[in-house]
């Protein structure tokens, strides 16, 4: 349940991380490549536009909700399929698909790396300099280019997995984060560090990624964060 005020977003790439707490999992189920758009440019979901890529079920007016809650307490249920239904009954009317569900968000984003990805977005802002194509660039300029290839890996690894072997993959994921023994970096040195220095602590947003662009990422730089530092018996 959301209500219309309700804010959702996965902004990790914006600090140098990856879509956590599952987010790889259930954005990977987003319709067409949705997830693979939200999770590298964290775009904001407001209320209902949380239905429309399938992360909602029900948007709920801000004002109706305790009543909702009371509801919910104040009634006997006999089966959880009565309560589903009778919370859809409460449910507000919900405007049409959002601007930023721009029909160009599955030919981009289907696209095999982030390189080409941002290669069409520039041949479209071409074309068009301002709007989705230009929007959509800038964001995924100012994010970590290790870990949009890293997210996207994961974004794509997901959509076959079980949740539990999706937050195993993640927690394999987050002690490279930090240990990222294969680039010779650790703690401090590593992007994650350095985005939540830029963005949290400083708050100078100019944070200094390395690699600096998205067109020096190289798969040897992305495939060791899904190799796991522990036996599968001890994970």
């Amino acid at each position: 349940v959301v209500t219309e005020r309700t804010q959702m977003a996965m902004p990790e790439t914006q600090i140098g991380l990856f879509p956590d707490v599952g987010g790889g999992y259930f954005l990977s189920r987003c319709p067409g490549n949705t997830g693979e758009y939200l999770a590298l440019t964290g775009q904001l979901l407001r209320g209902a536009e949380s239905l429309a890529v399938g992360l909602a079920d029900v948007c709920i007016d801000s004002q109706a909700l305790s009543a909702l809650w009371d509801g919910l307490q104040s009634k006997q249920w006999k089966h959880g399929d009565d309560v589903v239904t009778w919370v859809k009954e409460q449910a507000t009317n919900v405007p049409g698909s959002p601007a930023w569900l721009n029909a160009h968000i599955d030919t981009i984003f289907r696209l095999p790396t982030v390189n080409q990805m941002v290669d069409a977005l520039g041949q479209m802002v071409l074309n068009e300099p301002e709007g989705w194509a230009a929007d959509t660039l800038k964001a995924l300029r100012q994010r970590s280019p290790l870990l949009l290839a890293v997210s996207l890996e994961q974004i794509r690894r997901g959509r076959t997995m079980g949740l539990s072997d999706e937050l195993r993959m993640e927690r394999d994921m987050v002690r490279h984060c930090f240990h990222a023994d294969h680039l010779f970096r650790r703690g401090a040195q590593t992007d994650t560090a350095e985005g939540i220095r830029a963005l949290v602590i400083d708050k100078d947003r100019q944070p200094k990624w390395i690699p600096a662009t998205i067109e020096e990422i190289t798969p040897d730089m992305v495939q060791p964060f899904f190799l796991s530092p522990w036996p599968t018996a001890l994970h």
